[in-house]
């Protein structure tokens, strides 16, 4: 698992956050389990269809990602380039 990934990934804050990618502004809501071995990520684009799926195990000390329906890559991009920022 690529540490930019992570690394931006843990600097998400917790519960909903309204954002911007590529342009749009997005909805995303981050839960985290209270053992720190689950994170749940589910993300839409305001006003248009697209959004952005996925839970992240901690596994045996290894991270292992589970996207929803979706390629992994597009998982990667969309956490690495999401910004948090106000409603």
């Amino acid at each position: 698992m690529d540490e930019a990934f992570l690394s931006a990934l843990s600097r998400l804050p917790t519960g909903y956050s309204p954002g911007e990618f590529g342009g749009a502004r997005w909805g995303v809501t981050v839960e985290r389990s209270a053992d720190g071995r689950r994170v749940k990520l589910y993300g839409e684009a305001l006003g248009a269809s697209d959004h952005v799926s996925f839970n992240l195990y901690w596994v045996g000390g290894e991270p292992r990602l589970k996207p929803c329906e979706m390629p992994a890559a597009k998982v990667v991009d969309f956490v690495l380039a999401f910004r948090p920022g106000p409603a």
